[in-house]
């Protein structure tokens, strides 16, 4: 599954719910149910809910439902729009459902309805993980209470094909397959929204757990409002959307107690193997307003730099960038002026074209990543560069100051050769409103933009978290005491994790090799490598045998096949005029297509590797065979691949 950061607004955490959430209001149990188990169970989620003090509750709940219309406006929805819900049970995702249905239906009395029909574009989805004998009940119970709220809801259920994950890896691997199972709900339903009850607390833990990687600015920014994820296995995507990242858990609580709404408790969450819960623990020992409140405030700090950033390589994308429909990208490095672009601009920029030609995820990092940007910034370009499965190199004729950007096939990084199969008439296709509502999405990001002074934007120059923590605390955006408590937070988990939690990238990914050549059936769409569409159909019937294959061969390009059409284009009598005339056309266009280029085109074969068709050249070794392709990257230029999830 890829996923791709839209570039949509962030807010201020001197918000009024992160204030009102700092406080400790009274709060007691009210109901303690433990679901029945087997008896070996270790652990037991218990359905729960408090009570509180509260002062006011009208004004403080109507509040919470205002801010969540403005942050569903934020991300360019409005409620007649199809969207789903993500839920565990626990009190964020029972909060989520309960402002969610009372977004759609303008009532909060509206979400604890019974017996009545279920409210219209709204879909709960629970992911039964099957990681333990009890969790196929506990789900039951949960979509029971959901259902009651006037929510459909459906239970999606893992089945872990290579065994269960080992405990190292549980959480990852548990998260992988709930955004597969969520995604896969929605696009059976053509529902192109994902809502997901990520909150402050959240934000702040996964800012500690960052800090303490030794994290830059953008991943301290942390969870982006919205984020596209787009499917491995078809053109589709959906739109993440996290609305309650102004949030904390208690105001999570104090809704789920006014909508008279119980909650799963996972004790799980106590277990101190894993780095989250222990920063969870840690921060709970830290109950003081005026730290949250701070380190609220330095997160809000990294996003709206994150914004600005955004914007900055947007205008750069839009600027100086051509992409060609052979699949390679041209940079225009007069216009770009490199060396007038901040690092961490120019860092974001070349990561986001890199990721979107190769269509892989991982950016380019440390030492490598400055070297990319010391050959970026060498004017005239003369030389050659490989980095994040793309090669770079000297534009022909522009005398270096044109870059171009290629796939590179033989690049060192595990390679997939990869294709998806969609019959024509299967495709589900919920792009057209989902493409308005990030166009709305994208005013609001505008509007944003033009009330942001740049210089007013912290942190562009930093360069390490530490110098983030640094320069927070000399622009009074943090106290000395909240810098210390950070600090010590930041390197009691570092120490944890040198010693406990270094796996090797190799250990922890799955390596693909490749597979040579993938097949395609007739009528069929294959993506090639996640950048071509490629189908084939037979128009007529011939005697030249291509007719009798039903399935085909893709494969990409090799410097024999040009020599193959030289070849052809120069025989007397071996092959007819028809597929000289297309071989020496073929090469006339591979002219016109840099080196660097070619070797990522799609080449059409039969059952025993002969080739019959180049469709990007125009070559075909008989008239009756029409092969189709287009350059259609499945993330798309801008949209980049995030570590922000």
């Amino acid at each position: 599954m890829a996923r791709g950061l839209l570039m949509l607004p962030h807010y201020s955490a001197q918000s009024h719910l992160i204030r009102t959430g700092l406080s400790s209001p009274s709060k007691s149990f009210t109901k303690f149910h433990t679901f029945s188990i087997p008896k070996k169970s270790t652990y037991v989620r218990l359905l729960c809910s408090y009570s509180f003090n509260l002062q006011d509750d009208s004004t403080e709940l109507s509040n919470y439902k205002e801010t969540f219309s403005n942050r569903m406006a934020m991300a360019g929805l409005k409620p007649h729009h199809r969207i789903a819900v993500g839920v565990s049970g626990g009190p964020d995702s029972m909060a989520l459902c309960l402002l969610a249905a009372d977004w759609k239906t303008n009532g909060l009395n509206a979400a604890s309805r019974r017996n009545k029909d279920s409210i219209d574009g709204l879909l709960a989805i629970i992911v039964d993980h099957g990681l333990r004998p009890e969790s196929k009940d506990e789900a039951e119970i949960v979509q029971r209470r959901v259902l009651d709220m006037g929510i459909r809801c459906e239970i999606a259920h893992c089945k872990w094909t290579d065994g269960k994950p080992k405990l190292g890896h549980l959480q990852e691997a548990a998260r992988d397959m709930r955004y597969e199972k969520l995604q896969n709900v929605c696009i059976q339903h053509h529902i192109g929204v994902l809502l997901i009850a990520h909150h402050a607390d959240d934000q702040a833990e996964l800012f500690i757990l960052r800090l303490s990687r030794n994290s830059g600015v953008l991943g301290l920014a942390g969870m982006a409002l919205t984020t596209q994820l787009f499917d491995d296995k078809s053109s589709n995507s959906i739109l993440l959307v996290r609305p309650l990242l102004d949030f904390s858990k208690q105001d999570l609580y104090k809704i789920c107690e006014e909508g008279k709404q119980e909650w799963v408790e996972d004790p799980t969450n106590q277990k101190t193997i894993f780095a989250r819960n222990r920063i969870r623990m840690a921060l709970g020992n830290h109950s003081s307003s005026i730290f949250k409140s701070e380190l609220q405030a330095i997160i809000s700090s990294c996003r709206m730099t994150r914004v600005y950033v955004d914007h900055i390589c947007c205008t750069l994308l839009n600027q100086v960038v051509t992409v060609m429909p052979e699949g390679y990208a041209v940079i225009d490095l007069g216009t770009l002026n490199p060396s007038k672009v901040p690092d961490i601009c120019l860092s974001k920029f070349i990561t986001l074209l890199l990721q979107f030609i190769s269509q892989r995820q991982r950016p380019v990092r440390g030492s490598a990543q400055k070297l990319l940007l010391d050959y970026i910034r060498t004017l005239p370009c003369k030389s050659c560069f490989t980095a994040a499965g793309c090669y770079l190199c000297p534009s022909p004729g522009s005398k270096g100051t044109k870059l171009l950007i290629c796939y590179s096939v033989n690049s060192t990084s595990p390679t997939k050769m990869e294709s998806f199969y969609i019959s024509n008439n299967e495709k589900v296709n919920i792009s057209s409103e989902l493409n308005q509502i990030i166009e709305n999405g994208k005013l609001h990001l505008n509007k944003m933009f033009l009330n942001i002074n740049p210089s007013d934007v912290p942190f562009i120059n930093t360069k390490s978290s530490e110098s983030i923590l640094t320069e927070a605390k000399h622009v009074k955006i943090i106290s000395d005491s909240t810098f210390e408590t950070i600090s010590s937070l930041q390197n009691t988990e570092h120490e944890k994790f040198i010693k406990n939690e270094i796996l090797s990238d190799q250990g922890s990914r799955k390596v693909v090799e490749s597979s040579g050549v993938d097949e395609l059936r007739e009528g069929q769409i294959g993506h090639f490598m996640g950048r071509f569409l490629v189908s084939w159909e037979f128009v007529a019937s011939s005697g030249s045998g291509c007719g009798q294959y039903t399935v085909m061969g893709m494969r990409h390009m090799v410097d024999d096949d040009w020599l193959y059409l030289s070849m052809i284009s120069k025989s007397e009598n071996l092959w007819s005029d028809f597929v000289k005339n297309s071989a020496r056309e073929a090469l006339r266009v591979l002219k016109s297509i840099p080196v660097a280029a070619r070797r990522s085109l799609p080449v059409i074969v039969n059952p025993e590797n002969q080739i019959l068709s180049m469709p990007n050249v125009g070559f075909s070794i008989c008239g009756c065979l029409k092969v189709s392709v287009k350059f259609s990257p499945r993330v798309p230029l801008g949209g980049g691949y995030s570590s922000f999830l």
